[in-house]
């Protein structure tokens, strides 16, 4: 977890934890502008349907759902597939990978930060679903293979680039851990983009996905310059 704080010249990485229980992140959301989580928010509907379907024993309607079109909406949301679309990366599924067990903490702390708001919890509540890479990418920075070995790319170098290009970010105290743990790393980018969202510079659905976005969730993708950050507040 990491927080930034920001004024009008730019931001403090002011904490960075790498463990971190519920009640610690349910502590700090309230003082937060907007809340980034780097996990998916929702399944894909097929994917809800056919359990749905197979829990109760509706074959008829499980044999309606499984075609000769594959099971590609069954592991990939509209938001993934938009993604994929949009940047060429294909975020891990929720239904048929292990980031399900991120997704279920994800949608527990949703509970508590949005409760009964249903409407905008999945899309753009006080939390929002983020995508390192993605917008790692999109800010035009490297972005593959900087997790686990072979490393295409340190965590050392991605924090120098950054500082290079966003100068006006400053990781303090919090360097050390950014350039040894992509868990820390990867906060620091999620809290920007939360930033982002805060100031209404990602993406969101257009009328078509609005409503199953809803449903799914929506992974929030830089729609301007990461410099659009610290413009934004001067």
């Amino acid at each position: 977890m990491a927080t930034l704080e920001w004024s009008a010249t730019g931001a403090v990485v002011c904490d960075v934890q790498t463990v971190v229980t519920d009640a610690d992140i349910l502590a700090a959301a309230p003082g937060a502008d907007k809340v980034g989580i780097d996990a998916p928010f929702g399944w894909p509907d097929a994917f809800v349907d056919v359990v749905s379907a197979h829990h109760i024993g509706d074959v008829p309607l499980e044999q309606t759902l499984f075609t000769d079109t594959g099971v590609t909406r069954f592991v990939a949301r509209r938001t993934d597939e938009w993604v994929r679309a949009t940047t060429g990366l294909i975020p891990l599924s929720v239904s048929a990978d292990r980031i399900a067990y991120v997704a279920l903490r994800a949608i527990r702390l949703l509970a508590h930060l949005d409760g009964p708001d249903f409407d905008t919890g999945r899309v753009n509540g006080t939390a929002v679903e983020a995508y390192p890479a993605a917008a790692l990418k999109i800010w035009g920075f490297r972005h593959k293979r900087y997790k686990g070995r072979p490393q295409q790319v340190t965590l050392a170098e991605l924090v120098g680039e950054l500082e290079i290009q966003a100068p006006w970010l400053d990781f303090g105290s919090a360097r050390t851990v950014c350039t040894t743990s992509d868990d820390a790393f990867d906060a620091v980018i999620t809290a920007l983009i939360a930033r982002a969202a805060a100031l209404n510079l990602t993406v969101l659905p257009d009328a078509e996905h609005a409503a199953i976005a809803q449903r799914e969730g929506w992974i929030h993708i830089p729609g301007a310059p990461l410099d659009a950050l610290v413009t934004q507040l001067s």
